[in-house]
């Protein structure tokens, strides 16, 4: 190829104006370059519709992220797993002697026929605070003999959200479950239309209870909440003659009931409503389904997903032999990464942006601000990167014909802080690529119906593992167990400190990890006090075969 460059040394003034005008006109004709990132994938789906431009692709490699642990990133990529760990890995978990146990709430009991009244409450966080939130108030209002109406969701201001509980979770079954314990309306009747967040907003009421402490005791709500009941319906009694009920509305409510010293008919409650009333609405479960039966039957090249893909395959499917996948919760999103204070390998740019937003959101007032990134990594108390989470799997036996699902929200840094994991499982899915984006259409820009797709794939899938501690982590952790589930908890410490050594090889890695992990993949605990019963639903919940 022959290059000209008199032109430019004969007019340098003409060549730095194209230039010029180019760098203006650049965002304008090329704006996929300046849009967020998004996953890319590898299925049928996601290589036929994306409309991503190619240039992208170039763009991408001015923000690389480069691996942190580069040596055992290499020997990963170069080793395979032989056929027994893989056979090892995927055997399901063995009885371990432990059974559901609800029968104290499952027997059909009558419930008092007068109810001291309506109990409301507002549940701020995510999904899955949410979802703890939704059991304490069944148990409250059990505890108070209160008549539940349906929780109302406060929007996240990270996620912004404003899903309702109907949009999430099916009401009816809910109430039907439920029905022989307590007592669950849909809406307040007119009398009290008057009680809702708007009224509470505004001024200081006398029924709302603001100042309940986390996790209260039976007795608090005995002393503090029922009287305001009573007190109210007293009240009615004497003004209104025709309504013997009274109110209460508890706000904030998350986190607000003790896990310990409970009678157990009203802990066995608060399992029932997780594991058995808390059911996601139908169009959920039907995106869920079609997720796992696309990951357990993969198309073949020339196919693509469309709404009739699972009645066009069931013949073939049924010849087919299912596929085994990991759904992956990779909880790595900026909010996060800024909150721990860790080092990311981001570079000086990295480090400034996450103070930044520490500073912003919380007035730089982090507590693990104040260690060093080696410290707070011998801890345990760093999130792990894409890069190491893939590193544990790869040590622990996974492989790159592995099918692995990607649950998360957004990740920090996008495609390039993935890259390294997609490379060590290039078979990853997610959503996007395993569903269009008119099956997606109900939950797009949806937080919590994101996240309830998510947990129910996780719920179906044969091995289940979180990056790190978390809502989501301790909810399926503790869903899992009650199912006697194979799930797989990091030893964060370990992984910690074995990463800060930049002199391991990765057969003392593998070795390191095999051995820390042993007991860590779906082994039944039980609950010790203080511990959240939603994660630990043993003894409270199950009984020994």
């Amino acid at each position: 190829m022959r290059f000209h460059y008199q032109s430019h040394y004969h007019q340098p003034l003409k060549g730095e104006a194209i230039a010029g005008l180019f760098l203006l006109l650049f965002p304008v004709l090329l704006p996929c370059l300046f849009t967020p990132f998004t996953y890319a994938s590898p299925s049928t789906f996601s290589k036929r519709k994306s409309t991503n431009c190619a240039l992208r692709l170039f763009l991408q490699e001015w923000n690389v992220i480069k691996p942190r642990h580069l040596s055992l990133l290499r020997s990963a990529l170069e080793g395979k797993s032989s056929n027994g760990e893989q056979s090892d890995l995927w055997t399901p978990l063995a009885d371990q002697g432990w059974r559901p146990c609800l029968e104290s709430v499952n027997t059909p009991s009558a419930l008092p026929q007068n109810s001291e009244g309506y109990l409301q409450v507002f549940l701020d966080g995510g999904l899955n605070q949410q979802r703890m939130g939704i059991c304490d108030a069944v148990a409250v209002a059990k505890i108070l003999n209160a008549t539940l109406v349906i929780p109302y969701l406060e929007v996240n201001p990270v996620w912004q959200d404003s899903s309702s509980f109907m949009d999430i979770y099916d009401v009816d079954h809910f109430i039907n479950v439920l029905k022989d314990d307590v007592s669950i309306v849909k809406e307040l009747p007119d009398e009290f239309s008057w009680s809702t967040r708007e009224y509470y907003a505004t001024a200081i009421r006398a029924t709302r209870i603001k100042r309940a402490p986390v996790h209260a005791s039976a007795n608090w709500y005995l002393e503090n909440v029922l009287p305001v009941l009573q007190r109210l319906t007293c009240f009615l009694l004497l003004v209104l003659f025709w309504h013997s009920y009274g109110i209460a509305a508890i706000s904030p409510f998350s986190h607000r009931l003790s896990f310990d010293n409970l009678p157990s008919e009203i802990q066995q409650l608060r399992c029932k409503v997780n594991f058995k009333a808390l059911v996601f609405v139908p169009h959920i479960r039907a995106l869920g389904d079609a997720i796992v039966h696309r990951l357990r039957y993969p198309p073949g090249e020339t196919e693509a997903f469309s709404s009739d893909y699972l009645r066009v395959t069931t013949d073939q499917n049924d010849k087919q032999r299912p596929q085994k996948f990991v759904v992956l919760h990779l909880r790595f999103d900026k909010d996060m990464a800024a909150h721990s204070a860790c080092d990311f390998g981001g570079g000086k740019a990295e480090k400034l942006a996450l103070a930044k937003y520490r500073q912003t959101i919380w007035g730089g007032r982090v507590l693990n601000s104040q260690f060093t990134d080696e410290e707070l990594r011998s801890q345990g108390r760093c999130p792990l990167t894409p890069e190491e989470i893939g590193l544990l799997l790869a040590a622990l036996g996974f492989d790159n014909s592995t099918r692995l699902y990607l649950a998360s929200h957004k990740v920090y840094g996008g495609e390039a802080r993935i890259s390294t994991l997609r490379e060590l499982f290039p078979l990853m899915e997610n959503k996007k690529s395993l569903a269009s984006s008119e099956e997606r259409a109900r939950i797009k820009g949806k937080a919590s119906l994101l996240a309830a797709v998510d947990y129910y794939v996780g719920m179906h899938s044969d091995i289940f593992v979180s990056a790190s501690p978390g809502n989501m982590h301790n909810a399926l952790v503790g869903h899992r167990t009650f199912e006697n589930m194979k799930t797989i908890r990091p030893n964060m410490a370990l992984l910690g400190q074995l990463f800060l050594n930049k002199n391991i090889t990765w057969l003392e890695f593998r070795q390191a990890v095999a051995e820390g992990h042993q007991n860590r993949q779906g082994q039944l605990k039980l609950r010790k006090p203080k511990q959240s019963i939603y994660t630990y639903p043993a003894p409270d919940c199950m009984c020994r075969a």
